[in-house]
């Protein structure tokens, strides 16, 4: 099972901050998937800050949203998206 998103914070450069449940901290790189998809909705700087924690993840107004799993190995492994 992998740890709940409790808050994200949008940073400069298309960069999330998030914190999980278990206390555990990690960043969200973007930018590899702003041009594929739904994604390109995010695009808009103003769009990409208007990120929040839904459920056990986080997603955005405009209904983009990541799976959680993908959030926690991602910012757990240090990695860009």
């Amino acid at each position: 099972m992998y740890p709940s998103v409790k808050e994200v914070v949008p940073g400069d450069d298309y960069i999330i901050s998030v914190v999980f449940d278990n206390g555990e901290c990690g960043t969200l790189d973007m930018k590899p998937l702003l041009d594929f998809g739904v994604f390109q909705w995010i695009k808009d700087y103003d769009a990409f800050k208007r990120v929040r924690v839904a459920f056990d993840t986080i997603e955005w107004d405009c209904r983009v949203d990541l799976d959680p799993e993908y959030v926690y190995a991602r910012c757990k492994a240090g990695k860009a998206a």
